[in-house]
């Protein structure tokens, strides 16, 4: 095996347990038993950092990994347990998150800082809302909402959305600085 594959491997694993660690980390929301967590945004960040193709693995691993059963979610929940409820939608946001955060972000690589900044904070804004394009209509469908009533519930998570755009913009570009080949 290569060091590149070797590379790929490990970041991608590593990525997947920041995403499943990330789950500790879950507030109760008014939205229909949808609550506030921070996996949504670590699938962006997995994106960002690893770019489309690498990040994508490492949500699909997280994904999967629930799918088998282990508790990757939080309070313990499987994604197959998810899956039966109003949140099914934004875990297949997650799956699309990531590659969309890679693909936006990749023209402004090799950028100045400032640019670099701008490209990811609109790659993290974009990825972050495709996840609600997925979420809302399950939200709907299982909580017997309709549309209006599902996107106003959205905004119980819009102040957490902000701030999470801002940190992974800024942790994203940090690490890519840092680390021009993680990409």
């Amino acid at each position: 095996m290569s060091s590149t594959q070797l590379r790929t491997i490990a970041s991608v694993a590593v990525f997947a347990a920041l995403i499943i660690a990330s789950g500790m980390v879950s507030i109760p929301s008014p939205v229909a038993g949808v609550p506030i967590v921070l996996q949504n945004a670590f699938c962006v960040l997995a994106g960002l950092v690893l770019g489309p193709k690498r990040g994508t693995l490492a949500v699909a691993v997280f994904l999967l990994l629930g799918v088998i059963g282990l508790p990757v979610l939080p309070g313990g929940r499987t994604v197959l347990a998810a899956m039966a409820g109003p949140s099914a939608g934004y875990l297949v946001g997650y799956l699309f998150s990531a590659p969309i955060a890679g693909w936006i972000s990749q023209g402004s690589l090799k950028r100045s800082t400032g640019v670099m900044t701008v490209g990811f904070a609109v790659a993290a804004v974009l990825a972050l809302l495709s996840q609600y394009v997925f979420g809302v209509p399950v939200l709907m469908i299982r909580s017997g909402l309709d549309l209006q009533a599902a996107v106003t519930a959205q905004f119980a998570f819009l102040p957490g959305l902000v701030i999470k755009a801002i940190a992974i913009t800024a942790i994203s570009v940090a690490v890519v600085r840092a680390l021009p080949d993680v990409r």
